[in-house]
């Protein structure tokens, strides 16, 4: 697989190293085409016109190829046209292969050392390869070049050398034209210099046969790419893959492991070092050249656990692993050539998953870089907002295939939130575990079901529902039977939603609704608060294990301090058990409507800005008569406590007829049908803001009355464009709801 090769190369004159097509990056840019004249030699006609982007390489130009099918030139092939500037004669040869005849002028310039397609060409027709460049870019007589390049050019810099070139060529007649052009040029990846094709020994790997495996694995569904937008990319690079130049003439990296006798010729590849020669002793030198990183690196899926040794334990237990998770512009560089080295030397990939991220842009949407100073030192978000703040800001705001958007001058606006939510995490925990104490939980399957609150049975369904959707969001990490079927083959893995998933368990559900429950059973003792401090502690352990791969530090740390037997728990979070639901538990529908209950009561204390101090009283009103009538009736006065403490309030659980004396009350009607009410009299200005209610009232009328009669209006229903007038008709929908809602407000306040 691996051969020296006498090949047109990408070379760096900066860097002085040969570089593979992936490290040749290219770059569009404007330059010019220079159309130039190149005479018969034998004086006749008017020669052929060529163009070039590239004017000072023509002084290595062997031949001009036309195809053979040409008209216009199938009379000139096999005669000769004379160089310019070299004056030397040239053929005109036939190349129906690499000679387009409808494009430009039909006549290509045939440059072999310098150009990749030209040395194609060069090679089929046994042509001379003078070189006239230079390592360092300057114009020189190399190899077979004679004396081409004249003296007042020798050393002269490739982009002088063209300049000084076209002028000649201008003076001498011999320019025929020149016109702007815009053609995407190759970069070295580290410096970004302009690379030259140039002909040159290098160390090679003959690529198609590694890549028909890694095609067909992506192929057959034992590979997934995400997004999938990038497998056609992956496919499309693999089918025309060429060979792999793994030579660079660097001071650092892996020597090759090849030494040359200077004395008898022989080259010999060896694992050990050798100091002479194993033909006739003579002393061996090594190449002095070392390997591509990427040479290297290709193998590391399974070099670093332990192979070639097959069974290595840590190969056995970790060869193939499930995702790879990596950038996309690695994607030729790494992530395919360590399918291929997979395939090749393991006889399988090497990760079943491979999922490209998005890239961190800045407020321009411009890629954060050193040379442009829009990154951000992530060891400076580290110090000002911790390790899980910038871990969580990053894989909460990568959805698939998006971009995470930061601002390099605001870190505060950028990480606050993952700030935030540490914070959170850390005050809950240690809220429970000063609450809860030392000692160890009983466990859930110990309690009895009829020992669990509305609460606990609630809280353990909402568990249940996070660990399925962050489940369904992380997806599956492997496929059945090796192969992804249909439905699994891009599912999963997306992170932004797993993030969120956990974050509002834990935060809207874990602590803004039952941690706050317990605080009074937790306070209490008996049996009661075992059973909450059990529930409690299951429920935070759980969300700990969800949460640990995006806040790894302060969940590690607390969950080590949970009150749980030691046996149960294991040594590190990282190897512990990921959580599952238990179909035992379900949402609990009582607590839901207790919820509903506890939102009304805040939500009428919101809107007539009752201060948070003040208890108020509330009723709950529940229907005369049914089976729902009935189940809230008993909900609500075996949860009335709690509403009460939770909405600040002295609640009461009525009938209707109890509450028809209630002259000026706010209403809110719950989902079940039951509603609740709360008393004003004395406790706001009624007559303010029945004023302020009218008011408000009265000015919606007047804009709904406008806007019916805008909507009853064919000019203009039939004119303005459709999303306008579905946006006006969603706008009546809502203000004909809100209006609604304002007239009942007017009622409860003013009466009649």
């Amino acid at each position: 697989l691996i051969y020296r090769g006498h090949r047109v190369i990408h070379w760096c004159p900066r860097c002085l190293t040969s570089l593979s097509d992936e490290e040749a990056e290219h770059a569009d840019e404007t330059g010019h085409l220079y159309h130039i004249r190149y005479p018969l030699t034998d004086g006749g006609g008017e020669g052929i016109s060529i163009a070039t982007t590239r004017p000072e390489t023509m002084l290595a130009d062997v031949a001009v190829a036309v195809h053979p099918e040409d008209e216009r030139y199938r009379e000139l092939i096999g005669r000769t046209v004379t160089l310019p500037i070299a004056n030397i004669p040239i053929p005109i040869i036939a190349d129906a292969e690499g000679v387009n005849p409808d494009f430009g002028t039909g006549a290509v310039k045939i440059t072999p050392a310098h150009d990749a397609n030209d040395f194609a060409i060069g090679t089929r027709h046994s042509l001379p390869m003078p070189v006239v460049l230079s390592p360092e870019g300057t114009m020189a007589n190399g190899s077979e070049a004679g004396s081409r390049v004249p003296d007042s050019l020798l050393g002269v810099d490739r982009l002088e050398a063209r300049r000084r070139i076209v002028e000649v060529l201008r003076e001498s007649g011999a320019l025929l034209k020149v016109e702007p052009h815009s053609h995407a040029v190759r970069h070295c990846y580290r410096c970004d210099t302009v690379v030259e094709p140039r002909l040159s020994d290098q160390w090679f790997v003959k690529m198609k046969p590694l890549a028909a495996p890694a095609l067909e694995g992506v192929r057959t569904r034992r590979i997934r790419i995400l997004p999938e937008k990038w497998e056609a990319v992956y496919v499309n690079w693999l089918e025309n893959i060429r060979d792999w130049n793994i030579s660079r003439q660097l001071w650092w990296g892996h020597r090759i492991p090849v030494w040359y006798c200077d004395s008898c010729g022989t080259t010999t590849a060896s694992r050990d070092d050798i100091a002479t020669c194993p033909d006739c002793g003579s002393p061996a030198r090594q190449d002095e050249d070392v390997l591509d990183t990427w040479f290297s690196s290709w193998l590391w899926p399974f070099s670093t656990l332990g192979w070639p040794d097959r069974d290595a334990p840590a190969l056995k237990a970790f060869y193939p692993t499930d995702d790879l998770v990596t950038a996309p512009e690695i994607l030729f560089f790494w992530v395919a050539r360590m399918i291929m080295a997979g395939y090749e030397f393991m006889g399988e990939a090497p990760f079943h998953t491979v999922y490209l991220h998005g890239t961190v842009r800045d407020t321009q949407h411009l890629k954060m870089s050193k040379s442009l100073g829009n990154g951000i030192d992530p060891l400076d978000v580290v110090q000002l907002f911790g390790a899980d703040a910038l871990r969580y800001t990053v894989v909460s705001g990568l959805g698939v295939g998006a971009d995470l958007i930061l601002d390099p001058k605001d870190l505060e606006k950028s990480f606050a939130p993952g700030r935030n939510f540490a914070t959170k995490l850390w005050n809950i925990g240690r809220f429970l575990l000063s609450n809860v104490g030392g000692e160890p939980v009983e466990a859930l399957d110990a309690i009895a079901p009829a020992n669990l609150r509305r609460s606990d049975r609630w809280i353990l369904g909402r568990l249940n529902t996070a660990i399925e959707e962050c489940d369904a969001a992380l997806g599956p990490s492997r496929p059945a039977d090796g192969v992804w079927g249909a439905a699994q083959l891009r599912a999963g893995l997306r992170l932004s939603e797993y993030a969120e998933s956990a974050r509002r368990f834990v935060w809207n559900e874990l602590a803004d609704w039952y941690l706050e429950s317990t605080k009074v059973r937790l306070a209490a003792g008996g049996a009661d608060r075992e059973v909450a401090r059990a529930v409690l502690v299951h429920v935070f352990d759980s969300s700990l294990r969800l949460l640990h791969p995006i806040v790894p530090f302060i969940t590690e740390l607390i969950w080590r301090r949970l009150p749980v037997a030691t046996e149960k728990r294991g040594q590190f979070l990282a190897t512990a058990r990921w959580p599952e639901a238990d179909v035992e538990f379900s949402d609990d529908v009582g607590f839901e409507l207790v919820r509903e209950a506890i939102n009304g009561i805040r939500q009428l204390r919101s809107d007539y800005a009752i201060p948070p101090g003040d208890r108020i009283e509330a009723l709950v009103v529940t229907e005369d008569a049914g089976s729902n009538a009935n189940r809230d009736a008993a909900i609500f006065s075996d949860e009335a406590p709690l509403i009460a403490h939770l909405a600040r309030g002295i609640v009461r659980v009525t009938l209707p007829v109890d509450a028809a004396s209630i002259e000026h009350g706010a209403r809110v009607l719950l989902s079940s049908g039951s509603r609740v009410i709360v008393p004003l009299e004395g406790v706001i200005d009624i007559e303010k803001e029945c004023r302020k209610a009218t008011g408000e009232l009265e000015r919606l009328d007047t804009q709904l009355a406008s806007l019916i009669a805008r909507l009853d209006n064919p000019g203009f229903t039939d004119r303005a464009p459709a999303h306008v007038v579905d946006a006006e008709r969603s706008k009546k929908d809502e203000w004909t709801t809100r209006r609604a809602q304002l007239a009942a407000k007017v009622q409860w306040l003013c009466g009649g």
